[in-house]
């Protein structure tokens, strides 16, 4: 639209929200990637598509269909109409994920407090829009944090206060200190944000000794914990992967948001929260957060489309509710990818010295996932992006999109899970280039 054209309204008219970086920021990186088809994209982070069969949809959706007339006893009218109609607002395949659960990560959970929601996004904005009770409320998250929970806590008037990350995945010391310093600001932090398993989009994860003294804090500072894990399935070594918080948490500490977008199909867009707090309601009734998230969800999307929650219910029942068996080929290609990017980086900028001014490039080594950070010399951000994009035919993800504040970042993420070794390899070349030749020009 053309700056004369008559305009209805302004942005100033709308919600704040609509004018703040952290919800344009998708679409900027979308809009990039449009703009250069042809560059390599080590900057989106979809699962690999090379296993996606339109075939194996239907297969799935029947393979849902006989449970709920076998297993489950409905007459063929009633399964058709549970699969067609509008559904129930907590979703039909809660029973399914809870026994996802029990058997992948060790977590008993009563069916009844799931909800299934439409993607992880939405399990991120009912458990925030719930928790948002008034003005004094702030969200504490770990930085960098994924700009999707960032963007949800902007569009339900959430300040979002940073916690340092660092390399065991979350500064208690700097968590403890945030939650005393809101508190002596007259503010209540309601909850804390964190991927604990390969974050987005640092890779980081936390140890077993942290998780555990991550809990003892929350129980001790009266904090609800946002655990959010896309990711923890794709370890890329063969020891056993460290216990979810939600595994651990004996005191409903953990507020757990999980997704299939990774591990089954994204296009299916189905997500669900773990919300077995207890709450009471204003006649005396107690019953879970779930169903509390399950009345906003009736007035945001009414229910998830159930023919989108049985194509993962089938999925689900083809593998006997488990995603570590559904996924060892996914697995597989990720830990390659990674693996060989990482080992590219190091042939790439080979005995990169310790340098007092910060010169040298250097990355991380993430134990899975799909996120590799590399720290350059110099400010990293969306016009060096568009260069690169045009210049290089190579694109990633400028780190400051992932910090809440206007400061220069050092940083770019790259992805390896929707790429191919080769692209890999054409990718980093590209990136070589950039950052030699940035690295050139600011020096002369």
């Amino acid at each position: 639209m053309s700056a004369a054209e008559p305009v209805d309204l302004t942005v100033a008219d709308l919600h704040p929200a609509l004018g703040d970086s952290a919800l344009t920021s998708m679409n900027f990186l979308n809009e990039v990637s449009e703009r250069y088809p042809a560059a390599v994209s080590l900057a989106a982070g979809r699962p690999y598509e090379e296993f996606f069969d339109l075939a194996a949809v239907h297969r799935h959706l029947d393979t849902f269909h006989r449970h709920l007339v076998d297993d489950l006893g409905h007459r063929p009218e009633q399964a058709r109409r549970l699969l067609l109609q509008y559904g129930r607002t907590k979703g039909i395949v809660h029973h399914l994920i809870a026994r996802n659960l029990a058997v992948d990560e060790g977590i008993t959970v009563d069916p009844e407090d799931v909800v299934v929601t439409v993607g992880c996004q939405e399990a991120m904005f009912l458990v925030l829009r719930a928790l948002r009770a008034g003005p004094t409320d702030v969200l504490l998250a770990v930085a960098p944090t994924y700009v999707g929970l960032t963007g949800a806590a902007r569009l339900v008037d959430l300040p979002v206060w940073p916690v340092a990350g660092g390399p065991a995945g979350v500064d208690l010391a700097d968590l403890t200190a945030q939650v005393h310093r809101a508190r002596a600001a007259g503010l209540r932090p309601r909850a804390c944000y964190l991927m604990p398993d390969f974050a987005n989009p640092s890779g980081v994860s936390i140890d077993t000794v942290h998780r555990h003294r991550l809990l003892d804090l929350a129980a001790q500072e009266d904090l609800l914990l946002l655990e959010d894990n896309p990711y923890g399935l794709f370890h890329s070594d063969d020891g056993p992967r460290p216990p979810t918080l939600k595994a651990l948490d004996t005191g409903r500490r953990v507020v757990y948001l999980g997704s299939f977008a990774k591990t089954v199909l994204p296009g299916a867009r189905v997500g669900y929260v773990v919300a077995d707090q207890r709450v009471a309601g204003p006649d005396g009734q107690v019953g879970p957060l779930a169903d509390q998230l399950a009345m906003i969800k009736s007035m945001v999307t009414v229910n998830t489309s159930p023919i989108a929650q049985a194509v993962i219910g089938g999925r689900l029942l083809e593998h006997g509710c488990s995603l570590v068996a559904a996924n060892t080929r996914e697995r597989s290609a990720y830990t390659r990818n990674l693996r060989h990017l990482v080992a590219g980086l190091t042939r790439r900028f080979p005995d990169q010295p310790d340098q007092p001014d910060g010169s040298a490039v250097r990355w991380t080594v993430p134990a899975g996932g799909f996120f590799v950070v590399v720290t350059v010399p110099f400010p990293v951000d969306d016009a060096l992006l568009d260069r690169s994009g045009r210049d290089y035919g190579v694109l990633w993800t400028p780190m400051a999109h992932f910090y809440d504040d206007t400061a220069p970042v050092c940083a770019l993420r790259l992805s390896v899970s929707a790429v191919t070794p080769e692209q890999i390899d054409v990718g980093l070349d590209r990136l070589a280039a950039l950052i030699t030749d940035e690295l050139a020009r600011r020096a002369g």
